[in-house]
């Protein structure tokens, strides 16, 4: 049996999915990882990336995003988005595990 069970893995909103497909990312993935770090003691590192034997893909539309066997706890429930607002376009995660973060959207604790 493998050591790490979800009950919830995340997920990516359609505006995510679309934005990938508008920068031309594939063959490349999004991926989303989680580091110890950032100014809350966790932080998202987002960046394009092959994807990895170990990885949970989540695809929609020809459109791929990866999150490593490390990473995947931290971000059980999550909700991988774009958000494009006067303060810059991104990839944005909205995490129910954190409990604070701060107010770069980067960094978070649980």
């Amino acid at each position: 049996m493998h050591p790490m069970t979800l009950t919830l893995p995340p997920k990516v909103t359609p505006r995510a999915y679309a934005r990938l497909a508008e920068i031309g990312a594939a063959p490349k993935a999004l991926r989303v990882a989680v580091e110890g770090g950032g100014c809350s003691g966790f932080q998202y590192e987002i960046t394009l990336d092959d994807p990895a034997a170990d990885d949970l893909v989540l695809e929609a539309d020809g459109q791929k995003v990866v999150v490593d066997e490390v990473s995947l706890p931290f971000l059980e429930g999550a909700t991988i988005d774009f958000s494009d607002e006067l303060i810059g376009a991104r990839f944005v995660i909205e995490n129910p595990n954190a409990t604070s973060s701060c107010g770069c959207g980067t960094s978070f604790s649980m």
